[in-house]
């Protein structure tokens, strides 16, 4: 099960790579009160980044209990 879910995070990890790099036009987000102009693909990787950041930091509260 376990050599499952790390073929499957890596195709995963291996389309979104393909998105990104895929995706280098800048694009203007707002942020809060900031309006930020940036390569789509920095937004596109921090959405990713932090998703995986949340999961794990999920992961983690749970198996505390």
């Amino acid at each position: 099960m376990n050599r499952i879910k790390l073929w499957l995070a890596l195709v995963i990890v291996a389309l979104v790579a393909v998105l990104i790099i895929q995706n280098t036009d800048p694009v203007e987000t707002t942020i809060l009160f900031a309006t930020v102009s940036l390569p789509r693909a920095a937004l596109l990787f921090g959405t990713f980044a932090l998703g995986l950041l949340t999961g794990y930091l999920l992961r983690m509260r749970d198996a505390t209990k």
